[in-house]
């Protein structure tokens, strides 16, 4: 099969397309055709050998996908072949075919079709898990969501407004503000031309918001912490500014902050059981018309250095598709 490999992790540039063997599906597995695989940025650190996952090479990379089932492993149940499905796999996801296992695969949503189902999991997975589990988002407060255009931004955007809150967007460019609004940003600000501590301020009269949804760091993530409402939640989900930030322990103590990790793919591993449930009530929050999955680059395979540059370059809004068919 056609695949994009990786023969040692130095960076995307380095990887080629290549034929390479079908995988197999093993014991609680399923061996899934691949009509779409979603781009992430942790693809670029896997690429780099900077992930937290490192597979051993070679190896193809790629976190998740859609498609439809095309064999069942030993002991799997509840999937039949042909079945659509999207799944999340450790790697895998940039080849015509991937093997996931049961317990990281799902059925799509009625109505939704494989590329925007390729990028559903990881995005909307995170954004219900870090406003529902983490931060108890609760109807009628005020959720401040950076990076709100982008992969997982513009998901937690919907699903903030879906439980009830007050949603304030921050964005980079006109444009990608106009997205974040027409996703049911109540609020948007421009990080490039707005002081985004000051405009969060005047938005709520002074208190600021009670939960920041920050997948960028750096330094949106410093001015959150002074626009923060006291008793605030501040959900880190990762660094997309390039920088690490070192959180000073004094204001969370004076504003009672919480400041909270989330890594959402650890959960397969320590909270399996809590997946299914997610994906349940984000097909009843889709199912209601509150989720609008959004795609700005659908390439084939054959394209994936286009991918990548898009990606690294901050050009995309939602999710970048690749189409191994294509």
């Amino acid at each position: 099969m056609r695949a994009l490999i990786c023969d040692q992790p130095n960076g995307y540039e380095s990887l080629r397309l290549a034929e390479m063997p079908e995988p197999q599906a093993g014991p609680g597995e399923l061996l899934i055709d691949i009509a779409a695989a979603a781009m992430n940025f942790a693809d670029t650190l896997m690429a780099a050998g900077k992930y937290q996952v490192k597979p051993n090479p070679p190896f193809v990379p790629g976190l998740e996908l859609a498609g439809t089932v095309a064999a069942l492993g030993a002991g799997v149940t509840g999937f039949v072949i042909g079945q659509p499905v999207m799944a999340v796999v450790d790697h895998g996801a940039f080849a015509a075919r991937a093997v996931a296992k049961a317990s990281d695969t799902f059925a799509i949503p009625a109505g939704l079709g494989f590329p925007a189902a390729a990028g559903f999991p990881i995005a909307y997975g995170t954004s219900y898990g870090a406003l529902v589990w983490k931060a108890r988002l609760q109807k009628g407060e005020t959720l401040l969501v950076h990076g709100a255009a982008g992969g997982v931004g513009l998901t937690a955007v919907e699903i903030g407004k879906a439980l009830g809150a007050r949603v304030i967007a921050t964005a980079g460019g006109a444009d990608k503000c106009a997205i974040a609004a027409a996703h049911g940003a109540e609020d948007v600000i421009d990080y490039k031309s707005e002081d985004v501590r000051e405009r969060v301020k005047a938005l709520t009269a002074g208190r600021g918001a009670d939960v920041v949804y920050d997948p960028v760091g750096g330094d949106l993530f410093e001015a959150s912490l002074r626009a923060i409402a006291w008793n605030g939640r501040l959900v880190v989900i990762g660094f997309a500014a390039g920088k690490v930030q070192q959180i000073p322990a004094n204001i969370l103590l004076v504003k009672n902050v919480d400041a909270l990790g989330f890594y959402w793919g650890s959960y397969r591993a320590h909270a399996p059981e809590l997946m299914a449930g997610a994906f349940r009530a984000l097909a009843d929050i889709y199912a209601k018309g509150q989720l609008r999955p959004h795609v700005s680059h659908e390439l084939p395979l054959s394209d994936w250095r286009e991918g990548f540059e898009t990606l690294l370059g901050r050009r995309s809004t939602g999710k970048i598709v690749l189409l191994p068919q294509s």
